[in-house]
Protein backbone atom coordinates (compact mmCIF):
# COMPACT_ATOMS: atom_id res chain seq x y z
CA UNK A 1 0.00 0.00 0.00
CA UNK A 2 1.25 3.49 -0.81
CA UNK A 3 2.77 5.43 2.07
CA UNK A 4 0.24 8.09 2.96
CA UNK A 5 2.63 9.70 5.44
CA UNK A 6 5.52 10.24 3.06
CA UNK A 7 4.44 13.72 1.98
CA UNK A 8 4.45 14.93 5.56
CA UNK A 9 7.65 13.23 6.67
CA UNK A 10 9.80 13.67 3.58
CA UNK A 11 8.34 16.80 2.02
CA UNK A 12 5.81 17.53 -0.71
CA UNK A 13 7.00 16.14 -3.99
CA UNK A 14 8.92 13.28 -2.38
CA UNK A 15 8.86 9.70 -3.64
CA UNK A 16 6.04 7.25 -3.05
CA UNK A 17 6.49 3.60 -2.10
CA UNK A 18 4.10 0.70 -2.59
CA UNK A 19 4.91 -2.77 -1.22
CA UNK A 20 3.06 -5.57 -2.99
CA UNK A 21 3.08 -9.12 -1.62
CA UNK A 22 2.94 -11.91 -4.20
CA UNK A 23 0.75 -13.85 -1.75
CA UNK A 24 0.01 -12.63 1.79
CA UNK A 25 -0.46 -16.24 2.97
CA UNK A 26 2.57 -18.21 4.13
CA UNK A 27 3.79 -20.79 6.67
CA UNK A 28 6.53 -20.97 9.31
CA UNK A 29 9.78 -21.65 7.51
CA UNK A 30 8.32 -20.73 4.10
CA UNK A 31 9.16 -17.70 1.93
CA UNK A 32 7.16 -14.50 1.69
CA UNK A 33 7.86 -12.73 -1.60
CA UNK A 34 6.89 -9.55 -3.35
CA UNK A 35 8.10 -6.24 -4.76
CA UNK A 36 8.73 -2.79 -3.34
CA UNK A 37 7.67 -0.32 -6.03
CA UNK A 38 9.25 3.12 -5.73
CA UNK A 39 8.23 6.16 -7.80
CA UNK A 40 10.27 9.34 -7.80
CA UNK A 41 8.61 12.60 -6.89
CA UNK A 42 9.08 16.05 -8.40
CA UNK A 43 12.67 16.35 -7.26
CA UNK A 44 15.71 14.14 -6.97
CA UNK A 45 15.94 12.12 -3.76
CA UNK A 46 18.77 10.19 -2.12
CA UNK A 47 17.35 7.08 -0.47
CA UNK A 48 19.59 5.83 2.32
CA UNK A 49 17.87 2.48 2.70
CA UNK A 50 14.57 0.63 2.30
CA UNK A 51 13.95 -1.99 4.98
CA UNK A 52 11.09 -4.44 5.48
CA UNK A 53 10.07 -5.58 8.96
CA UNK A 54 7.78 -8.33 10.17
CA UNK A 55 5.74 -6.64 12.87
CA UNK A 56 3.53 -8.13 15.58
CA UNK A 57 2.05 -7.38 18.97
CA UNK A 58 3.15 -9.11 22.16
CA UNK A 59 2.38 -9.03 25.86
CA UNK A 60 5.18 -8.04 28.25
CA UNK A 61 5.39 -8.48 32.00
CA UNK A 62 7.84 -6.14 33.73
CA UNK A 63 8.04 -5.19 37.37
CA UNK A 64 4.66 -6.70 38.09
CA UNK A 65 2.97 -4.72 35.32
CA UNK A 66 1.53 -6.13 32.10
CA UNK A 67 1.39 -4.17 28.86
CA UNK A 68 1.19 -4.70 25.10
CA UNK A 69 3.93 -3.59 22.77
CA UNK A 70 4.45 -3.65 19.02
CA UNK A 71 7.82 -4.53 17.56
CA UNK A 72 9.68 -5.94 14.58
CA UNK A 73 10.87 -9.51 15.02
CA UNK A 74 12.54 -9.80 11.61
CA UNK A 75 14.14 -7.13 9.38
CA UNK A 76 15.42 -7.27 5.82
CA UNK A 77 17.12 -4.39 3.99
CA UNK A 78 16.05 -4.58 0.33
CA UNK A 79 17.84 -1.46 -0.96
CA UNK A 80 20.89 0.47 0.16
CA UNK A 81 21.90 4.00 -0.89
CA UNK A 82 20.01 4.85 -4.08
CA UNK A 83 19.63 8.12 -5.98
CA UNK A 84 16.11 8.42 -7.34
CA UNK A 85 15.50 10.81 -10.23
CA UNK A 86 12.21 12.73 -10.57
CA UNK A 87 9.52 10.37 -11.83
CA UNK A 88 11.90 7.39 -11.89
CA UNK A 89 10.29 4.02 -11.18
CA UNK A 90 11.96 1.12 -9.44
CA UNK A 91 10.61 -2.34 -8.66
CA UNK A 92 12.71 -4.11 -6.03
CA UNK A 93 12.00 -7.83 -5.52
CA UNK A 94 12.32 -9.33 -2.06
CA UNK A 95 12.14 -12.71 -0.38
CA UNK A 96 11.62 -13.07 3.36
CA UNK A 97 12.33 -16.49 4.82
CA UNK A 98 9.77 -16.70 7.58
CA UNK A 99 11.36 -17.84 10.87
CA UNK A 100 10.34 -21.36 11.84
CA UNK A 101 9.00 -20.01 15.14
CA UNK A 102 6.70 -17.51 13.42
CA UNK A 103 3.35 -17.64 15.25
CA UNK A 104 0.20 -18.87 13.55
CA UNK A 105 -2.32 -16.17 12.64
CA UNK A 106 -4.81 -18.01 10.41
CA UNK A 107 -6.52 -21.38 10.99
CA UNK A 108 -9.24 -23.01 8.89
CA UNK A 109 -9.07 -20.00 6.56
CA UNK A 110 -10.08 -17.57 9.30
CA UNK A 111 -8.07 -15.11 11.34
CA UNK A 112 -7.06 -16.27 14.80
CA UNK A 113 -8.55 -13.80 17.25
CA UNK A 114 -5.88 -12.00 19.25
CA UNK A 115 -3.14 -12.29 16.60
CA UNK A 116 -1.97 -9.45 14.36
CA UNK A 117 0.99 -9.49 11.97
CA UNK A 118 2.11 -7.54 8.95
CA UNK A 119 4.98 -6.33 6.80
CA UNK A 120 5.96 -2.71 7.29
CA UNK A 121 8.21 -0.86 4.86
CA UNK A 122 10.68 1.66 6.25
CA UNK A 123 12.25 4.30 4.01
CA UNK A 124 15.10 6.59 5.07
CA UNK A 125 15.78 9.79 3.11
CA UNK A 126 18.03 12.58 4.39
CA UNK A 127 18.03 11.03 7.87
CA UNK A 128 14.24 11.16 7.99
CA UNK A 129 12.80 7.70 8.53
CA UNK A 130 9.25 7.01 7.44
CA UNK A 131 7.50 3.85 8.62
CA UNK A 132 4.65 3.21 6.25
CA UNK A 133 1.38 1.37 6.50
CA UNK A 134 1.20 -2.34 7.15
CA UNK A 135 0.42 -5.09 4.69
CA UNK A 136 -1.29 -7.92 6.62
CA UNK A 137 0.39 -11.34 6.55
CA UNK A 138 -1.53 -14.58 7.15
CA UNK A 139 0.56 -17.39 8.66
CA UNK A 140 -1.08 -20.82 8.32
CA UNK A 141 -0.18 -23.88 10.43
CA UNK A 142 2.31 -26.44 9.23
CA UNK A 143 0.84 -29.96 8.72
CA UNK A 144 1.97 -31.20 12.14
CA UNK A 145 0.56 -28.11 13.83
CA UNK A 146 -2.72 -28.47 11.95
CA UNK A 147 -3.07 -32.12 12.99
CA UNK A 148 -2.61 -31.22 16.67
CA UNK A 149 -5.10 -28.34 16.42
CA UNK A 150 -7.55 -30.70 14.70
CA UNK A 151 -7.14 -33.17 17.56
CA UNK A 152 -7.98 -30.55 20.19
CA UNK A 153 -11.06 -29.62 18.19
CA UNK A 154 -12.14 -33.24 17.71
CA UNK A 155 -11.86 -33.81 21.46
CA UNK A 156 -14.25 -30.93 22.07
CA UNK A 157 -11.90 -28.15 23.17
CA UNK A 158 -13.23 -24.67 22.43
CA UNK A 159 -10.95 -21.85 21.30
CA UNK A 160 -10.67 -19.00 23.80
CA UNK A 161 -7.97 -16.60 22.55
CA UNK A 162 -4.35 -16.36 21.43
CA UNK A 163 -1.50 -14.01 22.14
CA UNK A 164 2.27 -13.68 22.16
CA UNK A 165 4.16 -13.63 25.44
CA UNK A 166 7.52 -11.90 25.57
CA UNK A 167 10.10 -14.22 27.13
CA UNK A 168 11.70 -17.65 26.93
CA UNK A 169 10.47 -21.09 27.92
CA UNK A 170 12.98 -22.74 30.21
CA UNK A 171 14.80 -25.64 28.58
CA UNK A 172 13.43 -24.95 25.08
CA UNK A 173 15.68 -23.48 22.39
CA UNK A 174 14.08 -20.33 20.95
CA UNK A 175 15.30 -17.93 18.28
CA UNK A 176 12.53 -15.33 18.73
CA UNK A 177 11.99 -13.21 21.85
CA UNK A 178 8.44 -14.44 22.39
CA UNK A 179 6.24 -17.54 22.28
CA UNK A 180 2.63 -17.99 21.22
CA UNK A 181 -0.09 -19.24 23.54
CA UNK A 182 -3.28 -20.64 22.00
CA UNK A 183 -5.86 -21.03 24.74
CA UNK A 184 -8.79 -23.46 24.94
CA UNK A 185 -11.70 -24.19 27.24
CA UNK A 186 -11.89 -27.94 28.00
CA UNK A 187 -14.85 -30.18 27.14
CA UNK A 188 -16.91 -31.81 29.86
CA UNK A 189 -14.82 -35.00 30.04
CA UNK A 190 -11.83 -32.98 31.29
CA UNK A 191 -13.54 -30.01 32.95
CA UNK A 192 -13.45 -31.63 36.41
CA UNK A 193 -9.66 -31.36 36.41
CA UNK A 194 -8.74 -28.30 34.34
CA UNK A 195 -10.13 -24.85 33.64
CA UNK A 196 -8.21 -24.13 30.47
CA UNK A 197 -5.29 -25.33 28.34
CA UNK A 198 -2.58 -23.16 26.79
CA UNK A 199 -0.86 -24.66 23.74
CA UNK A 200 2.55 -23.45 22.54
CA UNK A 201 4.43 -24.58 19.43
CA UNK A 202 8.19 -23.94 19.26
CA UNK A 203 9.07 -25.08 15.76
CA UNK A 204 12.38 -25.98 14.10
CA UNK A 205 13.12 -27.41 10.63
CA UNK A 206 12.96 -31.00 11.93
CA UNK A 207 10.53 -31.04 14.84
CA UNK A 208 8.08 -29.14 17.00
CA UNK A 209 8.27 -28.73 20.76
CA UNK A 210 4.70 -28.84 22.07
CA UNK A 211 4.37 -27.14 25.46
CA UNK A 212 1.06 -27.46 27.31
CA UNK A 213 -0.04 -25.60 30.40
CA UNK A 214 -3.08 -26.97 32.20
CA UNK A 215 -4.52 -24.43 34.59
CA UNK A 216 -6.90 -25.29 37.43
CA UNK A 217 -7.68 -22.36 39.69
CA UNK A 218 -8.80 -23.45 43.14
CA UNK A 219 -12.27 -22.95 44.47
CA UNK A 220 -13.15 -21.66 47.92
CA UNK A 221 -12.01 -24.83 49.68
CA UNK A 222 -9.81 -26.50 47.07
CA UNK A 223 -6.27 -25.64 46.07
CA UNK A 224 -5.48 -24.82 42.44
CA UNK A 225 -2.47 -26.06 40.50
CA UNK A 226 -0.79 -25.41 37.16
CA UNK A 227 0.50 -28.52 35.38
CA UNK A 228 2.98 -28.42 32.51
CA UNK A 229 3.83 -30.91 29.81
CA UNK A 230 6.44 -30.78 27.06
CA UNK A 231 6.56 -33.13 24.07
CA UNK A 232 8.80 -33.26 21.00
CA UNK A 233 7.14 -34.36 17.74
CA UNK A 234 8.56 -34.79 14.26
CA UNK A 235 7.21 -33.17 11.11
CA UNK A 236 7.39 -36.61 9.49
CA UNK A 237 4.79 -37.98 11.92
CA UNK A 238 2.04 -35.60 10.78
CA UNK A 239 0.21 -38.15 8.62
CA UNK A 240 1.19 -41.38 10.37
CA UNK A 241 -0.07 -40.75 13.89
CA UNK A 242 -3.48 -40.86 15.57
CA UNK A 243 -3.18 -37.34 16.98
CA UNK A 244 -6.57 -37.44 18.67
CA UNK A 245 -5.36 -40.36 20.78
CA UNK A 246 -2.00 -38.68 21.41
CA UNK A 247 -3.52 -35.38 22.56
CA UNK A 248 -6.05 -37.22 24.71
CA UNK A 249 -3.13 -39.03 26.31
CA UNK A 250 -1.34 -35.75 26.99
CA UNK A 251 -4.40 -34.32 28.70
CA UNK A 252 -5.06 -37.42 30.79
CA UNK A 253 -1.40 -37.56 31.78
CA UNK A 254 -1.75 -34.00 33.08
CA UNK A 255 -4.86 -34.93 35.04
CA UNK A 256 -3.05 -37.91 36.60
CA UNK A 257 -0.07 -35.70 37.42
CA UNK A 258 -2.34 -33.15 39.06
CA UNK A 259 -3.92 -35.81 41.27
CA UNK A 260 -0.49 -36.89 42.49
CA UNK A 261 0.56 -33.34 43.44
CA UNK A 262 1.01 -32.61 47.16
CA UNK A 263 -2.00 -30.79 48.48
CA UNK A 264 -4.38 -31.90 45.76
CA UNK A 265 -7.91 -31.76 47.15
CA UNK A 266 -6.71 -29.97 50.31
CA UNK A 267 -8.14 -26.64 51.47
CA UNK A 268 -7.00 -23.72 49.36
CA UNK A 269 -4.94 -20.77 50.49
CA UNK A 270 -7.34 -18.26 51.91
CA UNK A 271 -9.74 -20.90 53.25
CA UNK A 272 -10.42 -20.73 56.99
CA UNK A 273 -7.21 -21.48 58.88
CA UNK A 274 -5.00 -21.28 55.76
CA UNK A 275 -3.01 -18.09 55.12
CA UNK A 276 -2.66 -16.61 51.62
CA UNK A 277 0.56 -17.32 49.70
CA UNK A 278 3.46 -14.91 50.08
CA UNK A 279 4.47 -12.60 47.27
CA UNK A 280 7.56 -13.50 45.27
CA UNK A 281 8.50 -15.23 42.04
CA UNK A 282 5.85 -16.12 39.47
CA UNK A 283 4.43 -19.60 39.88
CA UNK A 284 6.39 -22.24 38.00
CA UNK A 285 5.22 -25.72 37.12
CA UNK A 286 7.24 -28.75 36.16
CA UNK A 287 6.49 -30.81 33.09
CA UNK A 288 8.06 -33.40 30.83
CA UNK A 289 11.74 -34.03 31.72
CA UNK A 290 11.50 -31.51 34.56
CA UNK A 291 11.29 -28.40 32.39
CA UNK A 292 9.17 -25.48 33.46
CA UNK A 293 8.22 -21.98 32.48
CA UNK A 294 7.28 -18.96 34.53
CA UNK A 295 3.71 -17.75 34.31
CA UNK A 296 2.68 -14.39 35.60
CA UNK A 297 -0.24 -12.88 33.77
CA UNK A 298 -3.89 -13.69 33.26
CA UNK A 299 -5.35 -14.00 29.79
CA UNK A 300 -8.43 -12.31 28.45
CA UNK A 301 -10.52 -13.13 25.42
CA UNK A 302 -14.09 -14.10 24.81
CA UNK A 303 -15.62 -17.52 24.68
CA UNK A 304 -16.05 -19.27 21.35
CA UNK A 305 -19.46 -20.12 19.95
CA UNK A 306 -21.07 -23.36 18.83
CA UNK A 307 -18.88 -26.10 17.38
CA UNK A 308 -18.85 -26.33 13.61
CA UNK A 309 -17.63 -29.65 12.24
CA UNK A 310 -13.94 -30.43 12.52
CA UNK A 311 -13.20 -26.73 12.92
CA UNK A 312 -15.30 -26.91 16.07
CA UNK A 313 -14.52 -24.48 18.85
CA UNK A 314 -11.46 -23.23 17.01
CA UNK A 315 -13.29 -21.69 14.09
CA UNK A 316 -15.98 -20.38 16.41
CA UNK A 317 -13.41 -18.10 17.99
CA UNK A 318 -12.20 -16.57 14.74
CA UNK A 319 -13.68 -13.54 13.05
CA UNK A 320 -12.96 -13.11 9.36
CA UNK A 321 -11.53 -9.68 8.66
CA UNK A 322 -11.00 -8.86 12.33
CA UNK A 323 -7.23 -8.87 11.92
CA UNK A 324 -7.41 -5.84 9.65
CA UNK A 325 -9.19 -3.83 12.33
CA UNK A 326 -6.78 -5.04 14.98
CA UNK A 327 -3.78 -4.14 12.84
CA UNK A 328 -5.07 -0.62 12.56
CA UNK A 329 -5.75 -0.35 16.28
CA UNK A 330 -2.57 -2.06 17.38
CA UNK A 331 -0.03 -0.47 15.08
CA UNK A 332 -1.21 3.09 14.71
CA UNK A 333 -0.80 3.86 18.39
CA UNK A 334 1.46 1.01 19.53
CA UNK A 335 4.80 1.27 21.23
CA UNK A 336 7.93 0.76 19.20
Amino acid sequence: MVFKKLLGALGVGGPSVDTVLSNPSTYPGAPLTGHVNVTGGTQEADIEHITLGLVTRMEVESGGNDYSTVADFFRLTVAGPTRLAPGQQLSIPFRIEMPWETPITTVYGQNLRGMVMGVRTEVAIARAIDKGDLDPVHVHPLPIQQKILDAFSQLGFRFKSADLEHGQIYGVHQTLPFYQEIEFYPPSQYAHGINEVELTFVTSPHSVEVVLEFDKRGGLFTQGHDTYGRYSVSHHDADTTDWRAVVDGWVRQALDKRKSMPGFGQPAYGAPGYPPPGYGHPQQGYGHHGHYRGHGRGHGGGMGGMAMGVAGGLAAGYVAGEVFDEIGDAFEGGDE
